[in-house]
């Protein structure tokens, strides 16, 4: 007997706002999660049957990206292995709101993190991957382009990235984070920005007339000059 069928609309909204912040999903690690949480919990089956060779023709994905992602996901808790044999692997795919990681942090962050009041919101202290409403905020202030190759982007494609990596240092407010493309944040890695820019540059994805304006809106950034549009900010 299949399992409830759950909302598609609304695991999707999980998946964004709450799995890919919450565990830090590579592009790669989306491919894989969304093909399998696909052909199992949207069609009502706990788990799903495959083989790598077969993942592999179906998602795109060479067969060292397929394994990676795979044993990335079951670190983090997103899938379960419960079989592994001869014929291939069987996964329990788990939806974003029974991972363990994502239901502690959202735990930690009503009980430490109370929401501020629109009275008393301080743009400059905001932690901009809070909050729903905070991180699309960012991805308006970019009028629907990736920050990085000025390509347009959909809820599905869009992700924020750190100006500044998190490995060096870089904080969550508004003039650390951009709205960019899975493309561009998966390329970009832990390169601050404006390399990153140079490198886009040198390959020819942008035109040297964009790249100084996108070195000079990295400076109005750190300057505070490009401030999201939130109610109540101070």
């Amino acid at each position: 007997m299949k399992d409830k069928v759950p909302d598609g609309v609304e695991v999707w909204k999980q998946f964004e706002d709450l799995l890919i912040p919450g565990l830090r999903l590579s592009v790669i690690e989306r491919a894989v999660y969304s093909h399998l949480l696909r052909h199992s919990r949207l069609e009502g089956k706990p788990c799903v049957r495959f083989s790598i060779p077969g993942l592999t023709r179906v998602a795109g994905l060479s067969r060292w990206m397929i394994r990676k992602g795979l044993r990335r996901l079951l670190v983090k808790g997103a899938l379960r292995l419960a079989e592994k044999g001869k014929w291939g692997h069987t996964i329990e795919v788990r939806l974003p709101e029974e991972v363990r990681a994502v239901r502690k942090r959202k735990i930690a962050a009503r009980q430490t993190q109370p929401q501020p009041s629109v009275a008393n919101f301080n743009l400059e202290e905001a932690d901009f991957l809070a909050t729903r409403a905070l991180r699309r905020a960012i991805h308006a202030r970019e009028g629907g382009r990736c920050f990085y190759c000025r390509r347009r982007v959909t809820p599905a494609t869009r992700c924020l990235d750190h100006v500044l990596p998190r490995a060096w240092m870089g904080g969550n407010g508004y003039r650390n984070l951009v709205s960019c493309c899975s493309e561009c944040n998966s390329r970009k890695g832990e390169r601050r920005a404006e390399d990153f820019l140079r490198w886009l540059y040198r390959e020819g994805r942008l035109e040297s007339s964009e790249l100084k304006e996108r070195l000079r809106a990295l400076e109005k950034m750190a300057a505070g000059k490009m401030r999201p549009a939130v109610a109540g900010e101070k």
